[in-house]
């Protein structure tokens, strides 16, 4: 189970010098990057860091940035300049993010460091969007002082992007207490009409990148076993019609259950979750996934190998039979889905915790503030 960061007393601030004051940049309330400021604003205002968040109106309502210690500002270009222009310190969540925020310290009198953690960067679209992606990431590696990478392919992409110092974050998501086992354990599976049937998961929004339409080629498959399994997917997004019309044309064995709240507890009701992605950094439905002790399958790509290490089947991306055959093959083998999961929790005891990002993010900040001197 996790837990929150142990409140640590605010340091007597060395020969002096007053608080640092420092500005977090959040560009949207994805629930990765929004559970992280979150987090990270706690730890620093407990460290008696000054901590002014300027992220949208929803991410405040979402992560309730003030009852963490922080000052909030909405998004707004005005605002965000004027918070930037009375900081030590800004940093960024995202690439996109970090372009508002380089432009927003650009001219003023006192240029505070930027540091930019980039949480997500899909692989390289083509044509004019791809150029577009790169000027962009070219751009924000460049302002910054300091990049952080959730993941290894996101510090090589950051250092072929320009970047001057690109360095693999000690990034903790904090995750939902896993659920407690219930006391009908079918009572979860009679809900989502899964009586007497295994129970697949897959969750994350219906946009093409987390390769819905593969794993719809390999629910076909899955319908010569005995049993059919169920597949469900929680989560909502532009590919919904899409999708549906595929589902009910091809009488696949899926239901869509649309965006949840409940997404752990849907978990732990299943017998594999699902992550078919064509790029992932690191995954909240894997995370979980392990935490929880339920078998994971998953594509080899991004940030996945590093963070599950051999606690989930990997497949290559695109590849529906690869997909098809791992899940069958685990729902088929209770022994095996057993060792995964206990393999899981022991590999989610190695994950950072929300004490050794902050522990890293203040390092990078000291470091930067020693520079400025």
């Amino acid at each position: 189970m996790s837990s929150s960061p142990v409140p640590v007393p605010p340091p007597a601030q060395p020969y002096g010098r007053p608080p640092l004051r420092t500005v977090q940049v959040l560009g949207g309330a994805g629930a990765g990057s929004g559970a992280h400021v979150r987090s990270l604003t706690t730890g620093l205002a407990a460290r008696g860091v000054r901590v002014t968040v300027c992220a949208p109106v929803a991410a405040e309502g979402e992560y309730d940035f003030t009852g963490a210690g922080a000052e909030f500002t909405p998004d707004a270009v005005s605002a965000l300049r004027a918070a930037c222009a009375g900081a030590d310190l800004v940093h960024a969540h995202g690439v996109r993010a970090g372009l508002r925020a380089a432009l927003a310290l650009r001219g003023g009198r006192h240029r505070a460091p930027l540091v930019v953690t980039w949480h997500g960067g899909a692989p390289e679209a083509s044509g004019a969007l791809g150029r577009m992606g790169r000027l962009l990431e070219r751009r924000v590696a460049r302002a910054a002082a300091v990049v952080l990478g959730a993941s290894s392919d996101q510090v090589d992409r950051a250092r072929s992007r320009g970047a001057r110092d690109a360095r693999l974050a000690a990034m903790a998501t904090p995750l939902p207490a896993i659920p407690e086992p219930a006391a009908d354990p079918e009572k979860v599976r009679a809900e989502l009409g899964a009586v007497e049937r295994p129970l697949v998961i897959a969750v994350g929004s219906l946009v093409a990148r987390r390769g819905y339409s593969v794993l719809l080629d390999a629910a076909r498959a899955w319908r010569e076993l005995d049993p059919v399994p169920l597949l469900l997917i929680a989560g909502e997004g532009p590919l919904r019609a899409e999708l549906s019309r595929r589902i009910e044309a091809e009488g696949l064995p899926v239901r869509l259950l649309g965006r949840r709240r409940d997404a752990d507890r849907l978990l732990a009701a299943a017998d594999v979750a699902v992550l078919p992605s064509r790029w992932e950094g690191r995954s909240l439905l894997a995370q979980e996934a392990l935490r929880s002790g339920v078998a994971l399958v998953a594509t080899d790509v991004g940030g996945v190998p590093e963070l599950v290490g051999e606690a989930a089947v990997l497949v290559p991306y695109g590849d529906p039979d690869a997909l098809a055959a791992a899940v069958s093959g685990l729902l088929g083998d209770p022994a095996r889905r057993a060792a995964l999961a206990s393999a899981g929790r022991a590999q989610a005891a190695t994950w950072p915790s929300e004490d050794d990002t902050v522990a890293q993010v203040l390092s990078v900040y000291d470091e930067l503030m020693e520079r400025g001197r």
